[in-house]
């Protein structure tokens, strides 16, 4: 009797599935597949250029290609500066202010919610042209207040475009990622929180030994979505270049696919990279889950 109702639960669980298997065939699996099949051929004009384009097998030469370019592997660099300016101060700002409001010290809480999560909800394209008008000399308010205090201070510079862009996305993310450890807070037990208070514990001693312990496991999982969104800079870097000539157009390595492809006409070669740096993001992402599963072990 036991064979029947489980073959019966598995239908189910397949029927249920299957609508989102049908999707994540549709809009992962076959572009994927289809990036995959494009890498491996490149396009070559033929008759001096009077013979028309053709698509020649290339095997892995656009992979090579990829790799031996050197905007193509500085772009990584510029990610690597990028996230370590933006991953520390980001989550850092996030933690403090959930700490904060989940104090017995914060007052109007739901309306600092609110006002905090509140850049979150403007898109990120709208958001980096406003800060681009903040950075821009003549425009901003910003910039001739520092000049007015004669410091001057070149946003869109090539030694300050980093920091420019992550200050665009820590001022969209760090609310959103405010709200993700507060609730994580909710659900600590009271009675634990209460047990450090009878063993003497002030407010800083149980927020860094119990708190934060407790909800290491979102703190984690919004370092590891941090990680997959960084490798995937685009929109801001863009905004910043065509504000800025400081700047190149290959400067991250999704601006790289995009001007290979849509500049240069060379899809293969986009198609490889940016296949290039899906796996780099998912051997990051098995880096950083190893690294947290290590760091929770007793």
């Amino acid at each position: 009797m036991a064979a029947p109702s489980t073959r019966g639960q598995s239908g189910t669980a397949a029927l249920l599935l299957s609508p989102f298997l049908a999707l994540f065939a549709a809009v992962t699996l076959a572009p994927l597949l289809y990036a995959a099949w494009l890498s491996l051929f490149t396009t070559r004009t033929s008759g001096l250029g009077f013979g028309g384009v053709e698509s020649v097998f290339a095997g892995w030469d656009n992979y090579g290609r990829a790799l031996a370019d050197p905007e193509f592997r500085d772009g990584f660099l510029v990610v690597a500066a990028y996230c370590a300016v933006y991953i520390p101060v980001m989550i850092g700002g996030a933690l403090v202010l959930a700490l904060l409001l989940d104090s017995g010290l914060a007052k109007a809480r739901s309306f600092f919610q609110l006002a905090l999560f509140l850049p979150h909800a403007v898109p990120g394209l709208i958001a980096a042209l406003i800060w681009v008008y903040l950075y821009t000399p003549g425009l901003s308010p910003v910039v001739d207040l520092l000049q007015s205090a004669d410091l001057h201070v070149d946003f869109l510079s090539a030694d300050n475009a980093v920091l420019s862009a992550a200050n665009i996305a820590v001022w969209e993310w760090t609310g959103y990622n405010m709200v993700i450890f507060y609730a994580a807070l909710q659900a600590v037990p009271r009675e634990t929180l209460d047990a450090a208070k009878v063993d003497g514990a002030g407010a800083v001693r149980t927020a860094l030994s119990v708190k934060l312990p407790m909800i290491r496991s979102a703190v984690t999982l919004a370092v590891l979505f941090t990680v997959i969104g960084s490798i995937q800079l685009f929109t801001e870097p863009k905004v910043i270049y065509n504000a800025s000539t400081a700047i190149g157009s290959s400067w991250t390595p999704n601006m790289y696919v995009q001007t290979a492809a849509f500049q240069n006409n060379d899809f293969g070669l986009a198609a490889a990279a940016s296949l290039l740096i899906a796996l780099f993001a998912a051997a990051l992402s098995f880096v950083v889950t190893r690294i947290s599963r290590r760091g929770s072990q007793p």
